[in-house]
């Protein structure tokens, strides 16, 4: 039998990605947390394209010292350095169906001091 929590969060991030979408000029902020690393995405919905990722294991994130939300908060910065040389400030944020809490908001803090715009 699956994980309650598991079908939990597929229930609302269903829910979550039937609102949000993402352009090629807005794209989305896909974020996927494992217990260990974190991930995240830029996708241009309209074509099913990736148009930049970034994770806690890139190599020079990884090699960095600090706890989980140290880390994530340097994934945010990393995506939107990646998004702006693109050129692209603008996207839709995609919690993927976990609370805005912790890493998931690290990330996002991140981002947007990185310079982009939610």
């Amino acid at each position: 039998m699956a994980n309650a929590k598991l079908l939990r969060r597929n229930k609302i991030r269903r829910t979550i990605r039937a609102k949000v979408s993402g352009t090629a000029q807005k794209p989305r902020l896909s974020v996927f947390r494992s217990n260990k690393d974190i991930y995240v995405q830029l996708i241009d919905d309209t074509k099913g394209v990736t148009l930049a990722a970034a994770s806690s294991r890139d190599k020079d994130i990884a090699a960095q010292k600090g706890t989980k939300i140290e880390k994530s908060k340097l994934v945010g910065a990393a995506i939107a350095r990646k998004a702006l040389e693109l050129n692209i400030n603008q996207i839709v944020f995609d919690r993927g169906g976990y609370l805005y809490h912790g890493r998931v908001k690290a990330v996002a803090d991140g981002a947007r001091e990185g310079g982009l715009q939610f």
